[in-house]
């Protein structure tokens, strides 16, 4: 099943370091097989922050999603996110296609 990494982000400052951020994300992505499901585009902050953004990245399965976030060249480049930008990040595998809400009830 494929896993995700799912942002939620307010308050970039868009200014050098979010730039080269942007530039070299992308090359930390490909050899764990990590795609873009959602990110810019538009994007409605109905709960939160007005200037909220959402970042949704698809992997093949959560163990690659795992190790791209602890990859040495991903490392590298986090602070400059996380020092211009507020928010979440969170490591999720798919739920599957049959789930339904209260099946985080079990176990």
């Amino acid at each position: 099943m494929p896993g995700y990494a799912i942002a939620h982000l307010y308050d970039v400052d868009i200014n050098a370091d979010i730039v080269e951020y942007l530039e070299r994300i992308d090359s930390t992505l490909a050899p764990f097989g990590g795609k873009f499901l959602v990110h810019g585009g538009n994007q409605l902050s109905v709960e939160g922050p007005e200037n909220a953004l959402a970042v949704v990245i698809e992997f093949p399965d959560y163990q690659a999603v795992q190790d791209w976030y602890r990859s040495e060249a991903y490392q590298a480049i986090l602070p400059l996110r996380t020092g211009n930008a507020r928010g979440t990040a969170i490591l999720a595998e798919d739920c599957g296609k049959d789930h339904v809400s209260t099946d985080v009830l079990e176990g």
